[in-house]
């Protein structure tokens, strides 16, 4: 029940303000092995290496942590193997982080809602209409819905069956990590970033689609239409460059009745990219919060089945 118990936990109290979050730990870590390998060659073979390194180091680490943990009493074992999985979790940040801007669009304040989401997306923001901020908001929920989720208790609970599900869930937090700090098709990582890209892909192959048919629940038991969601979801999943990507955006597009998706400016550059749902209706701010409620269903779903799992 440690699984749950983090859940639980994440959905109360959120991201640890004053401890040192992992993540930025891992992200030192991954820092630190790029320095390294990168100097010597930036290729696929010298970023397999590099992938590998971060893994055993973050897998050893978190391994030891647990271990010796359990040495100092079954209190602090299990005490300890909670925290490190609501550390994994992003379920009340997620909301946190994006309630904000519908905060500043009600107040019709169209400059905090751009700055609000800038923190949490990686496109250009200083251009966008009311709508699109609405949009690219919905659509992180969506994605982060995905991996910063569906995924890590998918490895969890996978972990929990060999005994270490802290182990597999911050071995998907590094690859997920590495993912957003070097997964990106430039000239500086198209190589060097190409292993921890492709690790991601099939590490969320599985969550993504389990996590969109949980949605389509959710968004039934949410009063949504969870007809024009299967709808969608079966006709759109594929419409991005990420085998995994579309398949959350998708369903919450058809839940909500709204268009997702779309190009949009990267530091100055435009990247196309196919849009998501039907074009019914405008984007409104209500939205987000009808995506947090998704949300909220859908990973009450996901406790439900961990708990016949385990």
């Amino acid at each position: 029940m440690q699984i749950l118990a983090a859940l639980l936990l994440d959905a109360f109290i959120g991201d640890p303000k004053r401890l040192p979050h992992p993540v930025k730990l891992v992200g030192r870590l991954i820092v630190f092995y790029e320095s390294i390998f990168y100097m010597q060659d930036g290729g696929k073979i010298t970023g397999a290496a590099f992938c590998a390194s971060v893994l055993a180091t973050v897998a050893a680490i978190i391994a030891l942590i647990t271990l010796a943990a359990q040495r100092a009493g079954v209190l602090v074992g299990t005490a300890v193997n909670i925290y490190l999985l609501y550390a994994a979790l992003a379920f009340k940040s997620l909301k946190d982080e994006s309630f904000p801007i519908k905060e500043a669009l009600a107040d019709c304040d169209l400059g905090s809602a751009r700055d609000s989401l800038g923190r949490i997306v990686g496109r250009d923001t200083e251009l966008l209409d009311e709508h699109d901020v609405i949009r690219a908001t919905v659509e992180t929920i969506a994605e982060s819905y995905i991996d910063g989720i569906v995924s890590v208790l998918f490895w969890a609970t996978a972990g929990f069956f060999f005994g270490y599900p802290a182990v597999f869930a911050w071995l998907f937090k590094a690859v997920s990590t590495m993912d957003s700090m070097v997964g990106y098709d430039n000239e500086r990582y198209r190589n060097f970033g190409w292993a921890a890209a492709k690790l991601d892909d099939i590490l969320n192959f599985i969550p993504a689609r389990l996590g969109a048919v949980i949605a389509i629940l959710g968004g039934a038991l949410a009063g949504m239409d969870y007809r024009r969601a299967r709808r969608i979801f079966l006709r759109d999943r594929l419409c991005h460059k990420s085998p995994n990507s579309a398949h959350g955006e998708s369903v919450f597009a058809g839940l909500l009745g709204i268009r997702l998706g779309g190009g949009a400016f990267y530091g100055g550059e435009w990247e196309a990219r196919p849009t998501l749902g039907d074009d019914t209706r405008s984007p409104e701010p209500c939205d987000i919060l009808s995506a947090h409620r998704i949300l909220n269903v859908s990973v009450a779903l996901c406790a439900v089945l961990i708990s016949v799992l385990i």
